[in-house]
């Protein structure tokens, strides 16, 4: 019953700005705490950033801490990645992340239900 579904990515220049969304198909969006994950070729999934279940507390890795923004729209039960100043290094597929419980968000293991992801891709 639980669907997530990542949108927004696409190809971009160093310096640029591109903005993914994540729909939920829910019964109750304001129960599920939110997060991103990426992952590079060759590399492990990582956490990106995340977003309590009231939206008000927001947490990101020190990677993108400054340039990614993360936000919750309960009326569209959707869930934002704002990603400004974008590096080569932010290459990477995007993965949306969703819980009801737990009271951690940084591990992959923290979340019960993904997204297919997205490809973000950054040239220069």
């Amino acid at each position: 019953q639980v669907q997530l579904v990542e949108s927004g990515g696409g190809l971009v220049q160093a310096g640029g700005s591109l903005r993914l969304s994540c729909a939920a198909s829910v019964r109750t969006f304001s129960t599920y705490r939110m997060g991103w994950f990426r992952q590079a070729p060759g590399k492990e999934r990582e956490f990106v950033a995340a977003v309590t279940s009231d939206g008000r507390t927001t947490y990101y890795a020190d990677s993108v801490k400054g340039r990614f923004t993360i936000s919750r729209d309960m009326a569209k039960n959707t869930v934002y990645l704002q990603m400004n100043s974008l590096k080569p290094e932010d290459t990477a597929v995007y993965y949306c992340a969703a819980d009801e419980s737990g009271s951690y968000y940084l591990s992959y293991d923290d979340y019960e239900y993904w997204g297919q992801g997205t490809q973000v891709t950054v040239s220069s």
